[in-house]
């Protein structure tokens, strides 16, 4: 992607949805998180809102995030992240020259309406949980939670005997295997975790019913 039109909009969408970013630095594993906060509608600029208690080293910054169902990543780099003044959490930038969309899903996945009803329901270790559904594919869903809310669902975590209720459709999904977690911080709610689940291994049964549910979703109002 090297537009600046088409870079903006895909900064705008990330902005709109405050999806978690991830900056990675030279030489530290552990990734600095945040959320592009703005995007200037004239300008190739935006601001990039870093979590409580971040800091972005100088340097080479390389930016990776989930949009729609491919992977987004750029790069950018400054002798200083100058922040806004009196908002140290708060760094303007300039749109990177290029960004690279990587590992497409094999499923696009489709967010879930605000107004409607979708949960999955689980058993683990021996407390039966019950979580909103963020987004949804053929392959598998997104979850979002409080960071304290469940405590053990790591990566490579199985989960049995799934339930996914969307209004009056239901389904049971037999395992799900966590792939992804990573926090964000939302606007109206503060800190959350997005947990990425794949399924594993499901019936026919099972996929008929699921493809039913995607069915339902595109068929909802988007308000």
């Amino acid at each position: 992607m090297t537009g600046e039109d088409d870079i903006g909009d895909t900064l705008t969408l990330l902005a709109e949805t405050g999806d978690a970013i991830s900056m990675y630095v030279p030489g530290n594993r552990e990734p600095v998180l945040g959320r592009i906060l703005s995007v200037d509608p004239e300008q190739p600029h935006f601001v990039m809102e870093l979590n409580e208690g971040e800091v972005l080293p100088p340097g080479k910054v390389t930016f990776v995030t989930w949009l729609t169902s491919a992977k987004l990543q750029f790069r950018l780099s400054s002798e200083e992240w100058a922040s806004v003044p009196g908002s140290p959490h708060l760094i303007p930038m300039v749109f990177p020259e290029t960004c690279a969309v990587l590992n497409r899903r094999a499923s696009e996945r489709v967010e879930t309406p605000l107004a409607v009803t979708f949960s999955a329901s689980f058993e683990l270790n021996g407390k039966l949980y019950e979580l909103p559904i963020y987004d949804f594919s053929l392959g598998g869903i997104g979850l979002r939670c409080t960071k304290n809310a469940v405590k053990g669902l790591l990566k490579g975590r199985k989960l049995l005997n799934v339930q996914l209720e969307l209004e009056s459709e239901s389904v049971i999904v037999p395992e799900m295997e966590v792939r992804v977690t990573r926090s964000y911080k939302s606007f109206l709610l503060g800190e959350q975790l997005h947990i990425g689940c794949m399924f594993v291994n499901p019936t026919p049964e099972a996929e008929a019913d699921i493809k039913t549910l995607l069915a339902h979703i595109h068929n909802i109002p988007q308000d």
